[in-house]
């Protein structure tokens, strides 16, 4: 009698898009050393199926739940209209963050009402510009902001010389709610920036529906965080904006038609833990979440029912649209960055080996910030044991572009498991790095920044972003 052996891959790979083959990394089949000789390095690859996953695995949550639920992409995790386009096309909603999210939001295809506008400090340009295209929503971050938005529908008005629809708002509440997540993260908090306290709420509506031909108050939004790793507080929040709404329906007879739970779905950063006990147990709890987007919404909507029976006002819960804003979870572990080892050196005092690429924290901004862990392989050699320890480090001329936490806060694991014997030539992958790295990166120390590519489900790579020349240094300079 015969057995049939299945071979399994390093605990990193995911059947069908990050793969093994011939020894190096592949990428929907797209082989990661032959892209960096083609497109340069250091290099950003996305893949179009994993994109497209990770939204149908959203539009299988809200089916489980049996509810009309919006999803609102939140751009400002990846705006590359390449990615914007592949969102659309997958068939759901946008949300902006700026006047610059707004108009390429537009100009990729998205009509008004599939936009919604956060932001703590838009400016009369900005307001302008969302009240013209008639957009979905416009979160509103204070009372203070109900006012710019009333001027900005006069004005609009006034250059159109005859009346416009009233903008429609919702206003964005700090529950007080906080999470697991960094504190840079959590945005529930009276501590953090955002919304308006629960004091508020009421003289916020009030004020909201004083001039109902210049805004039309449509919903209340909150957003506990990013990378959350737990349901509670995505269940508390839901609950307290429910009773918010009860409560003005009952104060004012306003009914809302949506309440927007925000993003913060996590994502496993962690699917290769052997670096995991290296973390605090708080990262790696975090990090490594599974926390599924059809759990949230299922105990969300069970706290808000209960509280609903409670007040005989189902009927009010059922009128109601559920709207969420993914990012990370739509576009995180749909990147990654290959990055070219540069230099190598060793340190006879301490028998360190150091690893020096061509991919600094002007690429991944969050590894500095935040010290965020991306899981770092060979992806020249990435079939082998990833057992020896380097220290690994950015090419930028400052002291914390380094691969480890330099603080000594014990954030990031000191030293990178890769195979024996790494040469300078090799090419490595940092995964998981979709989000908040292309978005965030910086010309420091003069360094053109990298181009971009997106892989297809026929392991085709389409250029999606150039790289910049020196000449692109130059461009907004004046002298």
């Amino acid at each position: 009698m015969s057995s049939h052996v299945v071979a399994v891959g390093p605990a990193w790979t995911i059947p069908g898009y990050l793969e093994v083959a011939s020894g190096h990394l592949t990428i929907n089949g797209a082989d990661a050393v032959s892209l960096v000789r083609e497109y340069g390095s250091p290099l950003f690859v996305f893949s179009e199926p994993r994109i497209r996953s990770n939204v149908e695995r959203l539009k299988l949550a809200a089916q489980a739940v049996e509810r009309p639920i919006r999803f609102f992409y939140a751009s400002k995790a990846n705006s590359n209209m390449a990615v914007l386009n592949t969102v659309l096309q997958t068939g759901i909603d946008v949300e902006v963050n700026s006047g610059g999210e707004l108009f390429k939001a537009l100009r990729v295809g998205f009509r008004p009402n599939m936009i919604i506008f956060n932001g703590t400090s838009k400016s009369n340009e900005e307001i302008d510009e969302a009240v013209r295209a008639g957009i979905y929503a416009i979160n509103v971050d204070s009372i203070y902001e109900i006012g710019l938005i009333e001027e900005s529908v006069r004005r609009v008005a006034a250059e159109r010389s005859e009346p416009v629809n009233p903008a429609r708002v919702a206003l964005r509440l700090v529950p007080e709610i906080g999470t697991r997540s960094h504190l840079g993260l959590q945005t529930a908090l009276l501590t953090s920036k955002f919304g308006i306290s629960s004091s508020e709420v009421l003289d916020a509506f009030r004020r909201g529906l004083q001039n109902p031909d210049l805004i039309h108050v449509c919903g209340i939004h909150i957003h506990v965080g990013s990378q959350t790793p737990d349901v509670e507080p995505f269940a508390e929040a839901f609950r307290r904006m429910w009773e918010h709404l009860l409560t003005i329906h009952r104060e004012t007879g306003h009914t809302l038609e949506h309440i927007n739970l925000g993003g913060g779905f996590p994502v496993n950063y962690l699917r290769d833990r052997s670096q995991a006990d290296q973390l605090p147990e708080h990262e790696r709890d975090m990090l490594g979440a599974n926390l599924e987007p059809s759990v949230v919404l299922r105990e969300a909507l069970r706290v808000a029912r209960d509280s609903a029976r409670a007040a005989a006002a189902e009927h009010l819960l059922d009128a109601v649209t559920i709207l969420l804003e993914p990012g990370r979870s739509v576009i995180a572990d749909a990147g990654l960055v290959l990055t070219t080892v540069r230099n190598i050196k060793r340190r006879p005092e301490t028998g360190d080996v150091w690893l020096l690429t061509d991919a600094g924290y002007n690429l991944m901004l969050s590894m500095n910030n935040y010290k965020w862990y991306y899981h770092l392989i060979s992806a020249t050699s990435a079939g082998e044991p990833h057992e020896d320890s380097y220290k690994v480090a950015g090419p930028l001329c400052d002291s914390g572009d380094v691969y480890f936490d330099i603080e000594r806060g014990g954030r990031l694991p000191d030293y990178r498991f890769l195979p024996n014997n790494v040469q300078p030539g090799e090419v490595l992958a940092l995964l998981n790095s979709g989000a908040y790295s292309l978005a965030q990166m910086f010309h420091y120390n003069g360094r053109p920044l990298p181009a971009a590519v997106m892989i297809n489900e026929k392991a085709v790579a389409k250029l999606i972003r150039r790289r910049d020349t020196y000449d692109d240094l130059l461009t907004n300079d004046v002298w």
